[in-house]
This record gives structure tokens, C-alpha cells and sequence, in this order.
């Protein structure tokens, strides 16, 4: 092993302390600016913030449609509340059941407990640790009413084979779009494939505004069901509110309503960039023996929210623990493991089926079935999580960064080659 290795004493690639990486979490990463903030002032001075009477929560689903290329946008407060909305909008009956995947963020499943339905877990493509056609279908039942399909990454699903499946068994498809604004499949944006589509933007997405979401689809009837349901079936055309059923305040805020609407029309500047930068990388670690570069389906467009790739032990002879040690210590922005590094269903609520008080509602018969969550049944992701090397990408990431990450990437790479 070179005694040049960082972690051996030498010289780093890239002292962070001095030029770190641009981060999500502020502006080195984000593309803010004079537009938020004209914006921003439009709505303070105009003193109306709550969208009903305001403009800019309006003209944001405007041009979001426009941009995904659907008739209909909901603006809502988060990517979890967009989940949440779609689902509700499904008005399934309480313990029916959906699909979804073993890896994602929590917020891809709540809303399916919260409308009273089972979450069902399918098992990942340990290549880019989104859920297989094939895992999906071993778990429908005669329960199975949804899929709620993530687009993990910012790679999308493989939706041919899932909406073929889809088709086979009557089921509704909701398109988790959180992490993919931009993406595509097939030469169509995601969430103009299956029925429903949803979106985040929370600080880490594409574009973000600290916290807020959306729900896109041409269905009308699924979109007049999201929309009633997202302002507390407030009938606010009508001669009397009549609150038909129940919802949920799920309204999107004038303010947020400004930076959404400068932050769309940025989208296309801010997926160039993205691009640009993870392409370069993508090409330049192609060419390290030992490493593997992200599994890209050749039909999908990626968006790039997170830049992986995985290693071949038998050519760099060290094991994934050891890399991953000697590259952090060259100052590479990389870990192992996603929202936690299990899959989703392994946590308590899942696993002690808590999703309220005391009982087991919704699993508990006769609501529902009662699913058990077992580690045997997920190998592919726990295989998936040990061993794909993680970083978040952003519009900041420059062909100088990627640059620097190939070269630390190569130095590690030879060293244990």
C-alpha cells in the first residue's frame, strides 16, 4: 500500500478546510439570487401571502405544468405532503395495500399509512438500488391496489416493465419524483408516465424552497380529489363550504409560492450544470480499473441528485470498509449507505407495526393483513447499501471538482491495485 495515501501521512488531493465541496445546504451549491429576492418583495409588498388571492402559487403550477409537460400542477407544503395528497386521492379502502421500495426516505411512505394502507417493500437492483419489476410482482396480492415507484437518485425507474406490470394487474402507479425533477425515461419526463406524479422541494432537491412539493397529472379526476383534499374540502366555488370528506392544510404559502416560481424557471440552467459535471465524472471514472461508475438504464435521462458508484474488490483487492477509509482521507465527499444504510421497513413503525396509539391499524385483521418485514427478503438491498459509495450532487459541482474527485478516486485505486 503507498506510503502516498493520505491516510498513510501523505498529502491529501483535496484539503476541504481550504476549498470544500458546494454543498446543498447552502448558497455554494444552490442557484439563488436576484430573482428570488425581487420576487419575495413582490409578495411582501403586495401584503396578500395566503395563495388564495395571491399570484404567485397559481402562475408556479402554471409553469411547472408546462414545464413536465401536464395540463394540472399542486403546489403543496412538501414532497412527503405530495405523497400524501396523491394517495388520497386514490380513495382506496383502509388496509388495502401498495408497493413501494426498501430504499428511500420516509417520506415516500408515510402517507400511505396515514390514508390507513399496508406498505408493501420490493427488493432493489443492487446496481442503482431502485425496485425490480420482478420483486414488485412476487408481492402483489389480492390486496395490492398501488405502487408508489421512486425514482431514486435522480435516475428513473425502469417504467416500461413496471407500468407493463401495472396494466397486468389494474394497478394505479404513483411516480416519487422527489429526488428526479428533469428526468426521463423513454424520452418522457417522469411523472408523465404512470397516473399520479410527485415532487419536493425541500433544500437538498433539484430546486428547492426549503420545504415544499408537488402533485402533477392529466388524470382530472385524481387531481380534483388532490386539490379538494389538500385545502380541507373547502368547496370555494361553492354557496356553502361543504367540507365533503375529510382532508388536510396542505396549502402552499405566497412566499414559498416566489421562490418556487424563480426556482422552475432556473430548472433547466440548474439540470445543465448538474449534468455537465456528472457526466465529466462519470467518463473519467470509467476509466479507473476497479471502479464501477453509476448503472445508468440505457432508456433514462438522469437528473443526478446523487453521484454513486461501486467497486470491484477482486481488482482493487480491499474490501469496501478499507476504500472508503482511504478515500475520506484524501478529502473525498463519499459514504456508504442511503437514509441510513437498512432498507425503510426495518425501522420500529414498521417492524412493530406503530403507526398509531397502542394497536397494529391498519395491519390488524380484519382491516388488514398482517405483513411481516424480514431481513431474508431484501438481500439485494442490504447488498445495495453496503457497498455503493454515495455523494450528493449539486448545480455547484464544477468539471474542476469532478476533476479532483477522479484524481483522489485514481490515487486510492492504484495504490490498492
Amino acid at each position: 500500500m503507498s506510503a502516498d495515501l493520505a491516510i498513510n501521512g501523505g498529502s491529501k488531493t483535496r484539503d476541504t478546510s481550504k476549498k470544500p465541496w458546494p454543498s446543498v445546504g447552502d448558497k455554494s451549491g444552490r442557484l439563488f439570487g436576484q430573482e428570488e429576492i425581487d420576487l419575495l418583495t413582490e409578495v411582501v409588498n403586495s401584503g396578500k401571502l395566503f395563495r388564495h388571492g395571491g399570484r404567485m402559487v397559481d402562475q408556479f403550477e402554471k409553469e411547472y405544468a408546462e414545464q413536465v409537460g401536464l395540463k394540472d400542477c399542486l403546489a403543496v407544503t412538501s414532497g412527503s405532503a405530495a405523497i400524501h395528497a396523491a394517495v388520497a386521492a386514490l380513495e382506496l379502502e383502509p388496509g388495502d395495500e401498495i408497493i413501494t421500495t426498501t430504499i428511500t426516505d420516509i417520506g415516500s411512505v408515510m402517507g400511505i399509512l396515514q390514508c390507513n394502507h399496508i406498505p408493501v417493500f420490493a427488493d432493489v437492483d443492487r446496481r442503482t438500488m431502485i425496485m425490480r419489476p420482478d420483486a414488485i410482482e412476487a408481492q402483489i396480492t389480492d390486496r395490492t391496489r398501488a405502487l408508489v415507484v421512486v425514482h431514486l437518485f435522480g435516475q428513473p425507474a425502469p417504467m416500461d416493465e413496471i407500468m407493463a406490470i401495472a396494466k397486468k394487474h389494474n394497478l394505479y402507479v404513483i411516480e416519487d419524483c422527489a429526488q428526479a425533477h428533469g428526468a426521463e425515461f423513454g424520452g418522457k419526463r417522469v411523472s408523465t408516465i404512470g397516473d399520479i406524479g410527485c415532487y419536493s422541494m425541500q433544500q437538498s432537491k433539484q430546486i428547492t424552497t426549503g420545504d415544499g412539493g408537488m402533485v402533477v397529472s392529466d388524470n382530472d379526476e385524481l387531481m380534483a380529489r388532490a386539490r379538494m383534499w389538500h385545502d380541507k374540502y373547502y368547496e370555494r366555488g361553492g354557496e356553502m363550504r361543504g367540507y365533503m370528506r375529510l382532508g388536510i392544510c396542505y396549502r402552499m404559502n405566497e412566499l414559498t409560492g416566489a421562490v418556487a416560481l424563480a426556482q422552475c424557471r432556473k430548472l433547466p440552467e440548474i439540470l445543465r450544470r448538474r449534468r455537465a459535471s456528472a457526466e465529466a465524472l462519470y467518463e473519467k471514472i470509467a476509466t479507473i480499473p476497479g471502479i464501477k461508475p453509476p448503472w445508468v438504464h440505457p432508456d433514462a435521462k438522469h437528473s443526478w441528485w446523487i453521484f454513486s458508484f461501486q467497486i470491484d474488490e477482486d481488482v482493487l483487492s480491499c474490501d469496501v470498509a478499507t476504500f472508503r477509509a482511504a478515500i475520506q482521507a484524501e478529502g473525498m465527499p463519499f459514504g456508504t449507505g442511503y437514509a441510513g444504510g437498512i432498507p425503510i421497513c426495518m425501522y420500529p413503525v414498521f417492524q412493530e407495526h406503530q403507526a398509531y396509539g397502542t394497536g397494529e391499524f391498519p395491519w390488524e385483521p380484519p382491516y388488514g393483513r398482517m405483513v411481516e418485514y424480514r431481513e431474508e427478503d431484501y438481500p439485494e438491498t442490504y447488498w445495495a447499501q453496503a457497498n455503493t459509495f454515495i455523494t450528493s450532487w449539486n448545480e455547484g459541482y464544477t468539471e474542476e471538482d469532478a476533476e479532483d474527485i477522479y484524481q483522489g478516486l485514481k490515487k486510492v485505486a492504484e495504490a490498492y491495485s
